[in-house]
């Protein structure tokens, strides 16, 4: 028999991530009874509260459950006891993001403000001195944004972070994947299945569909969903525009009005202001339960994503209406909030749930499959 490992400091440690009341609970079962996404296999947040309250950190190391849900809220306004289920999961995910992170960074920004917020600064200080120090002559009786910040320069710097959030991103996901693919099962899983339900990794990320199974509320229900999908289009779109075609968009070149450059570009900059101030209003009113309680990460990710949207918007402004010096110093202070959203954020904040989640769907499916076959068929697969 192997023995289980207990952490009975693990409950305290859990508060730094968030304000579940786990202590409370008397395992009733009414969370998960309730929940549209429980089965059998994954009965939470009942078993998830257990395994807190008895250390099991090892084993919740190993779990997909808190990544399965998507905090209705439903749970934990029908809860008898006051626990919060649903913080609890949410509290969770934060700390798995901390488990996966090799750095300890994710760990430092969840449990500290000051590291978080500083982070945040002092990158962002840190573009704006580089921004200066590499800039190119200032040009004023007309914008020249690409003499003064050269657009070779920057998809340099762009491909230079890329490659960072690549390396960073690909380990803390390989260490989900050991603890979850690996410790987690009793089992080699064939390398087969990894590659035959790989689309489960695509369908999820680009659909988010399961938050359309959210809620019994259907218009309700496909609100949320929407609202997040187009949140999250327009960072990926964002995103791929900085990475891939930072040139396309960093022009001195004027397009017309009706040019895809400028339509990809507003539609990116009026989803990210929608999402963003939809989160940042909800949790200002309070008037729903999964805003009910917010951690510094849930306010510093919308305030990040609005801050760059606005600062576009003001960038292309002043570039339109020809005010040289206004332009460019905006320009620096974009990318002063760009840097550390998408430095920090990525992969150790809260943005990383956007890929773990699909993951452990995925994850799920590949588990199940492996499950249902023989155990002389899975060994003889992992061998082959």
């Amino acid at each position: 028999m192997t023995a289980t490992r207990v952490d009975p400091e693990l409950l305290s440690e859990l508060k730094e991530y968030g304000d579940g009341q786990v202590e409370t609970c008397f395992n009733c079962g009414n969370c998960t009874a309730i929940c549209p996404f429980t089965s059998a296999e994954y009965p939470f947040p009942r078993n998830m509260i257990r395994l807190v309250q008895i250390g099991g950190a090892e084993k919740l190391k190993q779990s997909i459950d808190p990544w399965l849900c998507y905090y209705c809220g439903d749970c934990s306004q029908t809860c008898p006891r006051g626990a919060e289920p649903g913080e609890v999961m949410m509290s969770l995910r934060r700390w798995l993001t901390a488990q996966y992170d090799f750095t300890g960074l994710a760990k430092k920004f969840y449990t500290s403000k000051v590291w978080e917020i500083g982070a945040m600064v002092v990158v962002g200080v840190l573009v704006v001195v580089i921004a200066l120090l590499l800039s190119g002559p200032v040009v004023t009786d007309q914008v020249e944004l690409n003499t003064f910040a050269p657009v070779e320069i920057v998809h340099v710097a762009d491909w230079i972070m890329a490659g960072m959030l690549v390396f960073f991103i690909a380990i803390n996901v390989f260490r989900m994947w050991k603890y979850i693919m690996v410790d987690g099962m009793d089992r080699k899983v064939p390398f087969s299945l990894y590659i035959t339900e790989a689309w489960q990794i695509v369908l999820h990320l680009f659909t988010q569909k399961r938050w359309a199974q959210c809620e019994e509320d259907k218009e309700k229900k496909n609100w949320n969903w929407i609202a997040h999908l187009l949140m999250v289009s327009g960072y990926g779109l964002m995103l791929v525009i900085i990475i891939f075609f930072l040139k396309w968009f960093q022009t001195d070149e004027i397009y017309p009005v009706w040019h895809p450059q400028r339509w990809l570009g507003y539609y990116a900059t009026i989803v990210l202001i929608f999402g963003a101030g939809r989160s940042i209003i909800g949790r200002i009113k309070k008037n729903v339960q999964m805003h009910r309680f917010s951690h510094a990460s849930d306010w510093i990710f919308p305030v990040l994503l609005l801050l760059v949207a606005l600062t576009g918007i003001m960038m292309h402004t002043t570039r339109y209406l020809g005010l040289p010096l206004v332009t460019y110093y905006t320009y620096i202070i974009h990318l002063a909030f760009v840097a550390p959203m998408l430095i920090l954020e990525v992969p150790f904040g809260k943005w990383a749930h956007l890929y773990y989640r699909p993951l452990a769907i995925y994850f799920e499916q590949v588990r199940a499959k492996a499950k249902a076959m023989p155990v002389a068929e899975t060994q003889l697969a992992s061998a082959d």
